[in-house]
């Protein structure tokens, strides 16, 4: 349980940021790309908040990491369109890997569980 509220602040900490990176990007962008980078946002805290929920968090878990990923590409793409500076992509990075690190580890310690 406390794995999942470190993890929820942590993504709602990314998300502020990730906000205020995309609130000024370019319209041809701003309701394709930066749509779905918000939608990316959205279901990763979405499936955090169901993982602490489930007694078997293991396919959510997936889904979690998968979404991450997802959410990382979508985030290269707009760098590479110059909808986003690369100061605002590393710093970006930075928290993605953040959360990367935890639900990697949230994983690892279920798998040594079983």
């Amino acid at each position: 349980m406390a794995q999942e509220l470190i993890l929820k602040e942590k993504c709602k900490d990314m998300m502020k940021y990730g906000y205020q990176a995309i609130k000024d990007i370019p319209r041809d962008y701003r309701y394709t790309l930066g749509a779905d980078i918000r939608n990316s946002m959205t279901n990763l805290l979405q499936l955090i908040i169901r993982c602490g929920k489930r007694y078997y968090k293991k396919t959510t878990l997936e889904d979690m990491d998968i979404e991450l990923d997802t959410l990382r590409t979508l985030i290269q793409v707009a760098v590479e369109n110059r909808v986003i500076t690369v100061k605002e992509f590393e710093h970006w990075s930075v928290l993605l890997d953040e959360l990367g690190r935890m639900i990697g580890g949230w994983i690892k310690s279920l798998k040594t569980k079983n």
